[in-house]
């Protein structure tokens, strides 16, 4: 299984901000590679939330998929608040 890192390039700062979290959906973008699969995808669920689509990339890492994060798979993606909101549930 596949997670993507999606990231939006902050030009005044220089570097990436982190906009969310992506399972991968092989069914959905066969046929490509992870990169454009994931970068695709992200764009589709992430696009409304930037000013220019073109300046999302992705970063894909392995996981692999517990008990703990079956639910993850199921909804496929998770935003930065989400994501800060789950760290601290979590700590």
């Amino acid at each position: 299984m596949l997670v993507y890192k999606v990231y939006y390039k902050n030009y005044k700062l220089k570097k990436g901000e982190l906009l969310g979290i992506l399972i991968e959906r092989r069914k959905d973008l066969r046929g490509q590679n992870q990169i454009e699969s994931g970068l695709k995808w992200a764009k589709l669920v992430f696009g409304r939330l930037v000013e220019d689509k073109k300046q999302l990339f992705v970063v894909p890492k392995e996981l692999k998929i517990g008990l703990k994060t079956r639910w993850l798979v199921e909804r496929g993606f998770i935003t930065k608040d989400e994501l800060v909101e789950l760290n601290k549930l979590v700590e």
